[in-house]
This record gives structure tokens, sequence and C-alpha cells, in this order.
């Protein structure tokens, strides 16, 4: 039997309203689930994240997470235009298999998209 179903990353934020704003406005997450002064739950095609309320910035700066997604390469366009990627993690096929970028929230928190490059368009 497959216990594991689906991960949900829960990343820190110094104030829940600025990644709920950043990940509507520039990443077209457009599903709002919950949030409140303390907690967010925000949501993209089959991807749920959630956010915590800290008062340290070391918590989201140390932070990051990782999706797999379909058309890696149409993703990155979609995000460019919003000027959202990581200078340091621009699109490339990674010696490990995937062709992925970064992108870096107000916060600090690091997101990586990638795909298997056998998938990869």
């Amino acid at each position: 039997m497959e216990h594991l179903q689906r991960a949900v990353p829960v990343l820190a934020s110094l104030d829940i309203a600025k990644p709920v704003a950043f990940y509507q406005k520039s990443m077209g997450f457009d599903k709002l689930g919950w949030q409140d002064e303390q907690y967010a739950v925000l949501g993209r095609d089959h991807v749920e994240i959630h956010f915590w309320k800290c008062n340290d910035r070391i918590h989201p700066e140390n932070t990051s997470c990782y999706i797999y997604v379909q058309d890696v390469d149409g993703l990155y366009a979609e995000l460019s235009i919003k000027k959202v990627i990581h200078p340091n993690g621009p699109l490339e096929d990674k010696p490990w298999g995937t062709r992925e970028f970064a992108v870096l929230d107000e916060d600090g928190n690091m997101i990586k998209f990638g795909q298997n490059r056998l998938h990869a368009t």
C-alpha cells in the first residue's frame, strides 16, 4: 500500500499579506483557501503552499521548496514576464537530470520549479 500521497510546503513569512499578494499577482496562484494574520493557504493547479507568520528573517531566508512541473519552459516564460526569476536561478539543465529555475519571494523563500529532462519540452 502506498501511504504517502502528497506533500505541502509550509513556508515562513514576516507578514502574511505580502506572500499572498506576491503569489497571486506574480506567480499565478489563483486559489486562496485561508488567510488571517498568522497563516495562509494558497494554490495553483495541483500545488498548495502554506505560509506561517514568523518574526525572524532567518527562517524564510534559509527555506526553499521544490515543485515538479509540466512544461517547465512554458512556466519559465510566464514567470519571466513578471520579472520574478532569481538572478542566480535561470532556466538550465542540471547534471542530476532536471531542467529547472528558481524564484525568490519577498521574504527570501526560494521556490525551485523543475522537470525531469526526459519529460521536458
